[in-house]
């Protein structure tokens, strides 16, 4: 009995044993977490106070990241513009990085969970020179999220997979990729230099004029919408390297298209683009190498300078006028807004026929320009705009079929189609006082 009784105790010793060693040896995953504690909180920073981020993978060069200013820029491996928006997500991740859970409070092997040469190492630098050491190490078993620690911290985290993921750029994640770096909103004048001649543009606010090849209304909305399209041109920076080649190949034997000048407050950015075949190319003072472009960036910069004039006879737009003086062969009117009424010559007039006119004037845009055939006018107008500040004036003569027109101050002559003019006319005699209110029950 004595024997039999030794026996059931060493298997019963064996057992606990292998359970022992088997718990203690395991890799922990993220679902056998004991709930107990709470999940703590890995970093908390001031975003702001980051000056300097160190990305350290395995298989990759180091990448640096340095803050210059307002701007973050890249200085290892090489130097080059980053990404504002890419590297904000990546210091938002960092200043409020959350555990799912904490594994162990003193990581006794560090090897099981990837963190003894970690994946991806990130250091952080803060104003006052603070220093901190991320390390990420493997997957959990589920793929849903990463082992982690501090350096100098004993602790071993898990995060969530995407935290993960939103650290670990590789340098084209972290890279510029536009073309021209250059703000919209800061560009004010443009240079075109091509086959269709030197073109050049100036904004004054809002308004685009050209400048050359002579000064001239030009179509904001045009002009402005080049200027997007070439500050939203990116490299494609997931080509391969033989398609990079054949990008440089394509644009040494390509066809110049223009050369694009785009002065900020610093220097000029260039922007040249050659069309090879049905594709365009571009090759950026900004970045090296050459890259395939959107066919209608290549063809907005090859436009006439007809197609960035502004066709329309008057500039007040959807801005409701102050007064109107018309002539129109005997026909007369001036109309004074009053409030929401408009007036001629003391009496209230319908405002369906005001409101058709100003539409009307407003529509007329010219289907070309021309050198010549005005000669007398038929119709003159008068737009009072902007509380009496702004005053345009036009004239429109009979040219055969068609009609030539004028602005006040502006050699410029403006081919309009008889059917605007016919319709502007039309409107002109629906001119009429408004109906009297009418008694009530009449």
């Amino acid at each position: 009995m004595k024997i039999r009784g030794l026996l059931v105790a060493a298997v019963a010793f064996a057992v606990l044993a292998g359970i022992l060693y088997w718990s203690d040896h395991r890799k922990p995953s993220a679902e056998a977490a004991n709930p107990a504690e709470a999940a703590p909180s890995i970093l908390k920073l001031d975003e702001n106070s980051i000056t300097k981020l160190e990305l350290k993978k395995r298989d990759a060069s180091d990448i640096v990241l340095a803050k210059d200013g307002a701007d973050w820029k890249i200085t290892e491996p090489k130097p080059l513009a980053a990404d504002q928006s890419t590297v904000s997500s990546v210091l938002s991740t960092l200043a409020s990085l959350n555990s799912e859970r904490l594994v162990e409070e003193k990581g006794s092997d560090l090897q099981r969970y990837g963190l003894e040469h970690p994946s991806l190492e990130v250091d952080i630098t803060e104003k006052d020179n603070k220093s901190q050491r991320l390390l990420l190490g493997d997957d959990t078993p589920t793929g849903s999220a990463a082992y982690v620690e501090l350096a100098d911290d004993p602790r071993v985290f898990t995060i969530a997979s995407y935290h993960k993921t939103s650290l670990d750029k590789t340098l084209n994640d972290l890279r510029d990729k536009r073309l021209l770096t250059v703000s919209p909103d800061k560009v004010s004048r443009l240079e075109i230099t091509g086959s269709n001649g030197d073109i050049e543009f100036g904004r004054n606010k809002d308004e685009w004029q050209i400048l050359k090849p002579k000064p001239m209304r030009a179509d904001s909305y045009v002009v402005s919408g080049l200027v997007s399209k070439l500050t939203d041109a990116r490299m494609d920076l997931s080509a391969s390297d033989s398609a990079a080649q054949e990008a440089d190949s394509a644009f040494a034997k390509g066809t110049a298209v223009a050369t694009v000048n785009v002065p900020d407050e610093a220097s000029t950015q260039q922007l040249q683009v050659r069309k090879s075949k049905d594709l365009y190319y571009a090759k950026s003072s900004v970045v090296e190498g050459a890259y395939k472009i959107n066919s209608d960036l290549g063809e907005a910069v090859n436009k006439k300078i007809d197609d960035f004039r502004n066709k329309k006879l008057f500039d007040f737009g959807y801005s409701e006028p102050s007064k109107l003086e018309i002539h129109s062969g005997s026909k007369t009117s001036s109309l004074m807004r009053g409030g929401q009424d408009w007036w001629d010559n003391g009496k209230k007039m319908d405002e369906d026929g005001v409101s058709s006119l100003i539409s009307n004037l407003r529509d007329l845009s010219a289907d070309k320009f021309v050198d010549s055939g005005f000669v007398t006018p038929e119709i003159d107008v008068t737009v009072t705009d902007n509380d009496g500040k702004t005053i345009e004036k036009v004239l429109i003569s009979k040219s055969g079929s068609d009609y030539i027109a004028k602005r006040d101050n502006d050699p410029v002559l403006y081919q309009l189609a008889s059917s605007s003019v016919n319709e502007l006319k039309k409107s002109l005699d629906g001119i009429k006082p408004a109906n009297p209110a009418q008694k009530p029950g009449k």
